[in-house]
């Protein structure tokens, strides 16, 4: 995590370009070809800083009471990982704002953080198979209404999540309070709320 630090700091202060492997490694306090070890790219370098996001998501709606619905689960989620201090702290939240931004604008940087989302998903259709979102019908009955795959699900509920921050990232909103990442992603999860979660 201390190279993808380092990376992240670099690109915040001085930008995706101006931004050399040689640069993060030395500012990892570790030799070039060792962050070649672990990194192909310079931009791949920031993929551990995306996925810790995106895990402590996945861990905080595993960690909702068993009792919730799907959707109270993923909201509970989204207040533990996107209120400051909860999930991130408030000062960093403008670096996430900026890794963001770099990303829309680098196709190399946005790739990553597409492999990083499409691995959260991932993670979270298991969580959310793990509290039985997916009952389907009953074997001849085709009035019972079926939930979704869990990994179908995990895919709207990170799609609302994900275009949340990303629309945040694009302005200057604030961290909290109106206009936030988590009022944003709680918005975009109330307007799924027709969404069959679960059966």
């Amino acid at each position: 995590m201390a190279i993808a630090r380092a990376a992240a700091g670099l690109f915040v202060r001085h930008g995706l370009r101006s931004t050399r492997a040689e640069d993060i490694a030395q500012a990892a306090g570790i030799a070039p070809r060792t962050f070649y070890r672990y990194f192909a790219t310079k931009e791949e370098a920031v993929a551990p800083l995306y996925a810790a996001g995106a895990q402590r998501w996945a861990e905080a709606v595993r960690a909702a009471p068993a009792d919730v619905s799907v959707l109270r689960a993923l909201e509970h989620g989204v207040r533990h990982t996107l209120t400051p201090g909860a999930g991130v702290s408030a000062s960093s939240w403008e670096w996430v704002r900026t890794l963001l931004r770099l990303a829309e604008a680098n196709p190399s940087l946005r790739r990553v953080w597409a492999e990083v989302c499409q691995a959260s998903e991932r993670t979270l259709g298991e969580v959310l198979a793990e509290r039985g979102t997916r009952t389907g019908t009953a074997a001849g009955d085709d009035n019972v209404a079926a939930a979704p795959e869990p990994r179908f699900t995990a895919a709207v509920a990170s799609a609302a999540v994900r275009t949340a921050l990303e629309g945040w990232a694009e302005g200057d909103g604030p961290v909290q309070g109106p206009g936030s990442p988590a009022e944003l992603a709680l918005r975009n999860l109330r307007a799924l709320r027709d969404f069959p979660w679960e059966a």
